[in-house]
């Protein structure tokens, strides 16, 4: 029996590290990376303060919950690991490592 695999090929615009704290992370990825968050905003309908570093052409987001409705702070109160990977600006697929 011959199996055939198909490449996949996905392009993701962003990472996304859910954090509980903020300033501690950036921190940390400020010096795993060496350079500073290019942009950081609140983004009031998520509940959600994010900060954005640029490595080449991928991005890596920070998220830190700014209130406890918010789905960053649900999903880091329910797993232990907080990775999402995105693969344009609309939609998010979490996954839980």
């Amino acid at each position: 029996m011959d199996f055939q695999f198909k490449s996949i090929s996905v392009e993701i615009e962003h990472i996304g590290i859910a954090v509980e704290d903020l300033g501690k992370s950036e921190a940390l990825f400020e010096k795993l990376l060496g350079v500073k968050p290019y942009k950081k905003e609140n983004v009031q309908t998520e509940g959600v303060t994010t900060s954005f570093f640029k490595i080449a052409d991928q991005k890596l987001e920070l998220l830190h919950a700014i209130s406890e409705n918010s789905p960053i702070k649900k999903f880091i109160d329910k797993r232990n690991i907080r990775i999402h990977a995105s693969n344009d600006q609309s939609t998010s697929r979490f996954m839980c490592l």
